[in-house]
């Protein structure tokens, strides 16, 4: 069956007005009145850059502010141990008043 779909590209091809056109200009010959909205085929808008450095503010922007969402939501039944790493220990006010009130109870102590 393989065999038989080869042949048939190969006969397409050989009957293509466009035959071998990618090889002299390294693109592929495509439909010039299809719409796309990103641009179609091997589109460069002039100002990908900006658009591209706005998407990416506007992404950090979002992470920036889920994040601060999410550091004053969070709760947690058990406190971390003093000396592992939780880098939430550094944001987060549950932690950071349990290590207050843990500090000043061996103060007095």
């Amino acid at each position: 069956m393989a065999d038989i779909d080869e042949i048939n590209l190969k006969k397409n091809l050989e009957k293509h007005p466009l035959k071998g056109e990618h090889l002299r200009t390294g693109r592929v010959p495509y439909p010039k009145h299809v719409w796309s909205p990103a641009g179609g085929w091997y589109a460069q808008p002039a100002n990908w850059r900006m658009n591209t450095a706005i998407a990416g503010l506007f992404i950090f922007g979002l992470g920036v502010v889920v994040f601060n969402i999410s550091a004053r939501l969070e709760n947690r039944p058990r406190m971390p141990e003093p000396d592992a790493f939780y880098p939430s220990r550094h944001w987060a006010k549950q932690i950071i008043e349990h290590e207050r009130k843990q500090k000043e109870l061996k103060g007095e102590s």
